[in-house]
């Protein structure tokens, strides 16, 4: 069902509380590393301050203590300048989230200002969901959007109480939530076929309910990654010192079992002696691998497979890495299946985390037909799941 957005808003004159996923990825002195979870919010707060409303940021960054000195480099300064540089206008930043100085900026702001409130997981109510610091938040603002896709499946504050605060006229997602389930109601209810699902990353258990679910949709389930040992281990083959879910092998199996030959695993794997990337390395056909290697990424024939039934599909959508793509000799695999992304003719998506910063790195995220900004979130809708933060947005 779509949702109330920012243009069924009335923003003239208005504070608008706009909930982004600042959450940036930070080198380890704090600079940002990928802007583009600010620049996915632009197209949302440009519309409004293009329509006469002030705007206030609410965001998270980074995992906080609770102590001042490891929590510094979570602090939104520095991405409060950046989304300054992106706007080319200036932008007021609160060192506080409810306190004095938020309130007194936020009471200040003239249509077209805009003020981004401290990391709002600073305060022990947002993750508790506690509803006296919602009615905190919320009184800074006329009205509420939700723009941030990789927050909608947590229940904090900033998600649920403090929406549930305005009245429903007044509760709206913005553009980049709109997109992005726009792209979900296309992967989950109306893709074209074939459409091809491709799981990689470390672990079959983060990937079960997402199988499981997408499994009656889909026509093709390329393994890569690390879960590509659990199901070869499950079957009975030699993995040598690759990653094993010891503990996983019957629900590896079961899958297996569910998804009969729609589930296609790698028939070629880079074989490593260590994680070191200066280690030796080579090429092993088939299923068996020998004692002595790590499976590190997919093979050359297994890229060559993946990305023809890719090319050729009318949906695809991707979630984990096909190897240990931080290094240069283990990331071809990932880098093939990103490249035959790209010159499919089908909708194409990727999921968050990994894969996005991957798709990203390599130079194809403006080649596929959306980058999701939300990893957990994403997940979590592909395995079929909804979030109590779009359910307070009223249906249109």
């Amino acid at each position: 069902m779509p949702k109330q957005t920012i243009r069924d808003l009335d923003l003239k004159g208005r504070k608008i509380l706009v909930r982004v996923d600042f959450n940036v990825p930070q080198t380890k002195d704090g600079a940002i590393s990928d802007d583009r979870r600010i620049r996915a919010a632009l197209p949302t707060l440009t519309y409004a301050l293009d329509h006469g409303a002030s705007l206030i940021l609410v965001s998270h960054l980074g995992r906080p203590s609770g102590d001042p000195t490891t929590d510094a480099p979570f602090r939104l300064d520095t991405v409060a300048a950046r989304l300054a540089e992106l706007l080319g206008k200036p932008v007021k930043k609160a060192n506080d989230t409810v306190g004095q100085e938020a309130i007194a900026i936020a009471y200040g702001l003239q249509p077209g200002e805009i003020l981004v409130v401290e990391n709002v997981r600073f305060n022990k109510g947002e993750k508790k969901g506690d509803p006296a610091f919602a009615a905190q938040l919320a009184g800074l603002a006329d009205a509420y959007v939700n723009d941030a896709f990789g927050t909608c499946h947590r229940d904090e504050a900033s998600m649920v109480a403090v929406p549930e605060q305005f009245a429903p006229k007044d509760r709206a997602i913005g553009f980049l939530v709109e997109k992005e389930l726009q792209i979900l109601d296309t992967l989950l209810k109306h893709p074209k076929h074939p459409m091809v699902a491709v799981m990689g990353g470390s672990k079959v258990s983060d990937k079960i309910g997402v199988i499981e679910n997408l499994l009656p949709k889909i026509d093709n389930l390329l393994v890569g990654g690390a879960m590509t040992y659990t199901f070869l281990k499950a079957q009975g083959h030699s993995t040598g010192k690759s990653r094993v879910e010891a503990d996983k092998l019957d629900e590896a199996r079961k899958l297996l079992e569910l998804a009969g030959a729609k589930l296609i695993l790698p028939v070629d794997h880079l074989m490593a002696e260590s994680l070191d990337p200066t280690c030796r390395t080579w090429i092993v056909e088939g299923s068996d691998l020998p004692d002595d290697g790590i499976g590190i990424d997919i093979g050359p024939k297994t890229v060559e497979l993946y990305g023809n039934l890719i090319k050729a599909a009318g949906t695809v959508v991707w979630n984990g890495p096909m190897g240990k793509f931080e290094d240069e000799p283990f990331r071809q695999g990932t880098i093939g299946v990103a490249q035959a992304m790209a010159e499919s003719s089908g909708v194409t998506c990727v999921g968050g985390g990994e894969t996005a910063e991957a798709v990203e790195q390599f130079g194809y995220a403006d080649k596929v037909s959306h980058v999701s900004t939300g990893g957990g979130a994403f997940l979590e809708c592909l395995e079929g799941k909804s979030f109590n933060s779009l359910r307070v947005i009223p249906d249109l």
